[in-house]
């Protein structure tokens, strides 16, 4: 099966789809630094670093008709977002790109549609925009079948809900993946092994802290004795301070307010600002990690770019470049790699 990957950032999807078999031709992404990342990563697909709207099927020339076809990926998903009051309305362009992955699929026919984004999509304008996809896809053609994934179900040390629409042009239905792991994995059993970092630390390629504990981080390992982007947000002294008051799956409540007093109104401040992780659970959703101040379970620090990949399932083979800034974005913003790979093989095993 050969498959066209749009809005893909630095290739999470392309990752997920590649393990189930699928062979990436082609992949869209606007952003240069993502696409950058991509190119790096996925040699054997090419990418186009173009703003979708200008992008027609003809653009495609190797993609082989006669081959079974998948058309996936997930719009800007900001405006979707439950985190992101502001710009969940009809107001909001980015809202509207939906639009663009609809008409690539009337111009390409593919066999089957994977459409990903947040949860939040269902609720925006009460469901506008998740009727409108709906009713893009079935007017083209396309039997659908959408549901909510919590990535923690398959393997991923990291609750995340996600929302897939699967389509067929062939009538098919397919139901919601079952969970591939009974057990969940953890902040510890993702990121024991990884190189002892401290706070502004950015060696990038280091060797392991030891060997790998968990099937997990074997998994992620493969035979590799070093990982790269170990790099870690160089904070200021008094950030690092409010770390050491916080327990591991406490947040920024637990700071003495005499250290928060850059804070307008630090009663306002949101539930997942200064969360330090636990060990012993499945992560808190990565999204922009940064910005959230996620702290290590066990350093007074952030955490590195490696280590929220790892939240993320990405393998330590995978190379994020550009500036740590850049990185921690990207990193953010991939769709998990085991989810998109539970899609995927439904699919593939369907034909």
């Amino acid at each position: 099966m050969q498959a066209i990957d749009l809005f893909s950032g630095a290739g999470g999807m392309s990752i997920g789809a590649t393990m189930s078999g699928i062979n990436v031709r082609y992949a869209v992404e606007l952003d240069k630094h993502a696409a950058a990342t991509f190119t790096l990563n996925h040699k054997h697909t090419i990418l186009l670093n173009e703003d979708i709207r200008t992008v027609k099927a003809k653009h495609f020339k190797g993609f082989d008709k006669k081959q079974p076809s998948v058309i996936f990926g997930g719009p800007p998903c900001q405006g979707f977002s439950t985190s992101n009051q502001k710009n969940r309305d009809l107001l909001n362009a980015n809202n509207w790109l939906y639009m663009e992955y609809v008409r690539l699929v009337k111009e390409v026919r593919p066999d089957w549609v994977v459409f990903e984004n947040v949860k939040g999509l269902i609720e925006t304008e009460n469901g506008y925009f998740l009727d409108a996809v709906l009713d893009g896809f079935k007017i083209l053609g396309y039997t659908t079948h959408h549901f909510v994934l919590n990535s923690a179900d398959f393997g991923v040390p990291q609750k995340r809900n996600r929302l897939f629409i699967i389509g067929s042009l062939h009538g098919i239905e397919i139901g919601k993946p079952k969970p591939t792991v009974k057990k969940y994995r953890t902040v510890k059993d993702a990121i024991s092994d990884l190189p002892e970092l401290d706070n502004g630390d950015a060696p990038d390629i280091t060797e392991y802290s030891r060997a790998a504990e968990s099937a997990y981080a074997k998994l992620m390992r493969k035979k590799l004795e070093q990982c790269g982007n170990n790099v870690v947000t160089n904070n200021a002294p008094h950030i690092v301070k409010r770390y050491g008051y916080i327990p591991q799956g406490g947040n920024w409540e637990d700071i003495p307010q005499r250290l928060m007093k850059n804070y307008a109104d630090v009663s306002r401040c949101h539930t997942g600002i200064y969360r330090r992780l636990k060990e012993d659970e499945p992560s808190v959703v990565i999204g922009n990690f940064r910005k959230n101040m996620l702290v290590h379970p066990w350093k007074d620090r952030g955490l590195s770019v490696r280590e929220a990949a790892r939240l993320q399932s990405i393998p330590d083979s995978f190379r994020f470049t550009g500036s740590i800034g850049f990185q921690q974005q990207q990193v953010g913003n991939l769709v998990p790699p085991l989810l998109a790979k539970a899609v995927f093989q439904a699919i593939v095993e369907h034909g």
